[in-house]
Parts: structure tokens; sequence; C-alpha cells
């Protein structure tokens, strides 16, 4: 028998709007627009402009009155988001946040059996659906063991599998790797030809998406600022929307100026170093690399490489499977050559760290709260502590939301959040994971000419990263990793 995916869906905002219950300002206001069944739209929008916010309204996730306050309506096939049951599905931006059970193949599995598929076409589905992304692993791998790139196409697969009429994408590209962000666009385009949906997807990367889409639809101040047939509105509307922080083909960021100086003394050595999560399973083996002050390194390398295993190490949080890491009297200051021995006092100032997933380090119920963790715990006096605090809220824009809950932000807003914390404590080497995930072209320029200022005043910053322009915007030396073990 064969089997027969639902129809497309159609989607409508009327006047829609949503507000979450710690914040004055509303997240998204005043969208309207119709998106008719079957067709294919990327959203755009500057960070912070209610992107997210409003795919989680049509897939039916966003709280109830005690959680924030809703105005106008959003509609799927006439009947409110909410009660559409089964018709969207979503692939949030943080891959953790969707992970559910400890196998991969129940993981994927899950969504259809909430839906109600019959088992013996459940599983046909699943592999199915982690062919499609690429996602080369036995059935019965644990979740656990995944790498974030490895996550995104977990959740995306199992997406895929439910085969909903709306297909919620949420930067499903931000942590894979070049090749695997092919792999999932065309996962999608393979979908949708094989069961057609309705599209929407969130995507800094835009001309990964223009082959597929053949609407764009641009959020801001007020609503929707622009909606169109893509050409039309990058075209014609493009500078104005570049100058808003949209991503536009053919109108760059700009990158900042090379470093003055050649780079100075070592601070951290690493030989033959073999870095593991799991005791007795490397991840990666062999690695020798010199963090220097005043210069960048970008460790680079496909997704479960052990890009992000490297950079907690290099942080003195995970100790080595092998080989030696050490730090060098200039960096030690007293506190031994062993950066896995020290305290956090020790290494507050020393190294900072900037976690791949930016909920993992969220810790207080304010973003000024966030940013003020370090210094505190320096034992700064208040007057110091509110001086680099209100700085860092300036230089990273995140002044208007000095007093909002961090967990209700943007991902792209959480991140300049997290590299804020992080320089609160002025340490000399940052290591700092997809340091550009989730930012708009304007946030972009300015994040990277931040780390550029600071390497240029002497620290070290290592960027785990699959953004290239950021290897050549920071003009760092590059340590690629092999293939996966």
């Amino acid at each position: 028998m064969t089997e027969v995916a639902p129809a497309p869906a159609a989607v409508e905002a009327r006047g829609w709007g949503w507000r979450h219950a710690s914040r004055n300002a509303w997240a998204v206001r005043d969208a309207s627009f119709r998106i008719e069944p079957g067709e294919r739209v990327l959203l755009l929008g500057a960070s912070g402009s209610g992107k997210s916010t409003l795919l989680h309204g049509l897939a039916g996730v966003l709280g109830g009155d005690e959680e924030g306050e809703q105005e106008g309506s959003l509609l799927i096939d006439g009947a409110p988001a909410g009660q559409a049951r089964g018709r969207a599905g979503l692939v949030l931006q943080d891959p953790d946040a969707q992970v559910i059970l400890s196998r991969v193949g129940d993981d994927v599995a899950f969504g259809c059996e909430n839906l109600g598929v019959p088992r013996d076409r459940i599983w046909p589905r699943v592999r199915e659906a982690l062919d499609a992304v690429g996602l080369d692993v036995p059935l019965d791998r644990p979740t656990k063991a995944l790498s974030g790139g490895q996550k995104q196409r977990l959740a995306l697969a199992g997406l895929l599998a439910m085969q909903p009429g709306l297909l919620l994408l949420d930067e499903p590209t931000a942590n894979l790797d070049p090749a695997g962000v092919a792999e999932v666009r065309d996962a999608v385009t393979g979908l949708l030809e094989r069961h057609p949906a309705t599209l929407v997807v969130v995507e800094h990367r835009v001309e990964v998406w223009l082959p597929v889409v053949s609407r764009v639809i641009v959020l801001g101040d007020g609503g929707v600022i622009a909606d169109g047939a893509p050409h039309d509105v990058l075209g014609r509307e493009g500078t104005s929307l570049a100058a808003r922080g949209v991503w536009v083909p053919g109108l760059p960021p700009a990158h900042p100026p090379a470093p003055a100086s050649a780079p100075g003394e070592t601070l951290l050595r690493a030989a033959d170093l073999a870095v593991e999560r799991v005791s007795g399973h490397p991840v990666a083996s062999g690695v020798s690399a010199v963090v220097r002050a005043g210069a960048a390194l970008a460790v680079t390398g496909p997704n479960g490489a052990g890009k992000s295993t490297l950079g907690l190490t290099l942080a003195g949080l995970l100790a080595p499977a092998s080989g030696t890491l050490l730090a060098t009297p200039a960096l030690a200051a007293g506190a031994g050559e062993t950066p896995i021995r020290w305290s956090s006092r020790q290494l507050l100032t020393r190294i900072g760290t900037v976690f791949q997933d930016p909920e993992h380090q969220l810790l207080a119920k304010t973003v000024r709260g966030e940013l003020e963790i370090g210094p505190h715990a320096l034992g700064l006096p208040p007057a110091e502590t509110a001086r680099r605090v209100d700085e860092l809220l300036e230089r990273l824009r995140l002044a208007p939301l000095a007093l909002a809950n961090p967990y209700t932000l943007s991902g792209g807003e959480k991140r300049r959040l997290t590299v804020a914390a992080a320089l609160a404590t002025a340490p000399r080497v940052l290591v700092l994971d997809e340091p550009t995930f989730g930012q708009d072209a304007r946030t972009w320029a300015e994040l990277v000419a931040l780390l550029a200022r600071l390497r240029d005043e002497g620290s070290a910053i290592v960027a785990i990263t699959h953004d290239l322009d950021v290897v050549q915007a920071l003009h760092a030396e590059r340590l690629e990793l092999g293939a996966p073990r």
C-alpha cells in the first residue's frame, strides 16, 4: 500500500505579535502575510527581529498567557497554529534542545510515534531520513556521542521522517561544515520533491537557499519590511536591507585590517595531543599547536572531527587523553603549567571559554547579572565591575537588553552575551566555539572587529569555526582536523 503524505499547509499571519512575559519590548509585532500551500519562503531579518519567535508560533510551541502576550492571529489552514497538531515540524537553532531519546534511531522515530504512524512504516522512514541528511551512524549510536553538527542533522532527520505539511527550519545549517550544508539543503529539496510541503526557512547563509526558495520575507521594526521574489527583494532593496544587518549576496560586511605587528610570546603549547570526552574514546589525536599572544588560531574541519573537544581541552576544561598541553610562564603566572589543574578562579583571568551552545553557560536572571558573575568571582570592586559591564553592553549591542532574561534573547543575542561574559574577566586567551553563530551581517562585523581588536591588544584568540570568512577576517593561522574517527 502506497503511503500518502499530508497536503502542503497554508499559513497566514494577521497583525500577529508576541511579547515575552519578562520583556517590555515585543519580540515581533504587527506581522501580516499569507503563504500559499507549497510555497518555499526564506525568512530574513536582523538579529533579534523575531524570526525564531515567529517559527515557534507557527509550530505551536510558544507558552500560554503566563509566558507571554499575543496579539493578532497566526493560522495554519485557517485554524490557530497551536491547534494544528502534526501539521508543522520545527528544527530549532539549538540541536541539543531537540535531542529527546538516548539512541539515534529512537530519536528520529519519536515524532512519527507521536503522530500515530504505523510501526511498519516508521523504520523505513527513519532510515530514509538519516540517509537523506548524511548522518551515517548506527541506529543504536548514543545521541550523546554526536557532535553539535551531527545533532543538527539528527534533528532534521526527525523532521523529515514526520513528513509534515509545513517545514519550519531555524538556521538548520548553522553548525555544519560546508559539505554538510549542501547535504542538508539537498535533503530538504529532495523531501519537498517526494512529499510536497510548505517551507519556511530562517538562515543567514542566503546564497545556499536561493536555488530552493521562491519568495523572501524580511522582518523588522513594524513587522514585515520586505516581501517578494528573491531577486526583487535582494536586488531592489539590497543596500537598505544590508544597512539593517540582513545578509545580502554581493554586499559582504567589512573585515578588520590585518594585524600591525607579528604574533607575540607563546602562551599555550600542544604536542601530539589526543582529546576525548568519553574515557578511552579519543575523537582527535596527533594534534600539535601553538597559541600565541596577539594572534588568532582557527580550528576547522568536518563535523565530528573533534574540534569542540579540542577547544575544551585547550581551555583547561577537559584533560588530554594523551600527549601534552602546557601553559608557558607568560600565561600560567605561578598557577602551574597544566591548565586542567587550575582552579576556576585561576582560569578566569587566563583562559575564557565560549561554548558552542550559548544556553549551556547561562546562569543569571538578567543579561547584566550574567556579565557580573565573572567580575564578582574575582572580587573586583563594584565600580570596576560596573565599568566593565557597561562597556561590554554597549560594545556588543546588549544595552537595551540589560534587564532581560537571557533565555528570552534570540540565538544571535545569546551568542553575543556569552562572548561578553567571557571578556568580562579580561582573560589572556579566549577560546570560542562557533563565535559568529546566529549573527546578522552588522553584528558579525562588529563581533569580528572586537575579536581583532582584542588580538591587536595582545590577547590570543582560538576560534572553532565552519565560517571561513572568520578565518580570513582575523588573519588566523588554520589548524585543520581530519575526518571523524
